[in-house]
């Protein structure tokens, strides 16, 4: 087996202990920022969703403010956001290369687009709902958490495949500029080196692991829509 992938990989046989290293860098920077993201990009599409104009907790100035900051941030090339953010980066976590430098952009470039999945996701609530919600005495909270996040579950597990994807794409990009991981890798020891089998494996990971999470995402969505029209269908009858 081993002179066989070294037969058809030879250079990431011989890379082998930083190929193994580039991909627990990819894999940190994904777990790390994309935990960050998670929280903050569903705050954020919350707040857009019952902050806007008819929402159950209108407020112009909070709507306002998250609407412009999440537009300007998802306005700008991540590869520009890298370099803009690198005084930043330094000040939270004293450094702008390796795995903890990737962190503060990554959650800045995939937060924005995270809010706006959430907002879109929640967009679709029936308002007869909300309104049943309130008529019955539940608070902003528990419309929030009863009505709009519950019933919204498969389009956020949608959501949440799509920003994971979007996601490994960022953290290839931010390998590009120092931040480690399989793209730095690919780029350093395939590109700048001339090893096409590095960069050929490096795409197949990639692949493999795109794949893996849109399966999962797409299982677990289709599972929970299915919960949500039987339970509908029960109420019907």
């Amino acid at each position: 087996m081993a002179e066989w992938l070294a037969s058809i990989m030879p250079n990431v046989v011989d890379y082998s202990g930083k190929f193994w290293s580039s991909c627990l860098a990819t894999g940190q920077m994904f777990l790390i920022a994309g935990g960050f993201t998670l929280v903050l990009g569903g705050v954020f599409g919350v707040l857009l969703t019952v902050t806007k104009k008819g929402g159950i907790a209108g407020n112009a100035a909070v709507y306002n403010f998250v609407n412009i900051v999440t537009n300007v941030f998802r306005s700008i090339p991540f590869v520009i956001l890298l370099i803009f953010l690198i005084p930043l980066t330094r000040w939270i976590v004293g450094t702008a290369i390796g795995v903890k430098g990737a962190i503060v952009p990554l959650v800045f470039g995939a937060t924005p687009f995270f809010t706006r999945q959430v907002e879109a996701a929640l967009a679709n609530v029936s308002p007869g709902k909300i309104e049943a919600a309130a008529a019955m005495g539940s608070g902003k909270l528990g419309i929030v958490f009863r009505v709009y996040l519950h019933e919204s579950v498969p389009d956020l597990i949608r959501a949440v495949t799509i920003t994971a994807i979007s996601l490994i794409g960022l953290t290839t990009m931010a390998g590009a500029v120092g931040a480690g991981g399989i793209g730095s890798f690919a780029i350093n020891y395939g590109q700048n080196l001339h090893h096409q089998d590095i960069v050929n494996v490096c795409v197949v990971v990639l692949l493999v692991f795109v794949s893996l999470l849109q399966g999962i995402g797409n299982a677990l969505a289709r599972r929970t829509t299915n919960r949500a029209l039987f339970r509908h269908n029960i109420e019907v009858e």
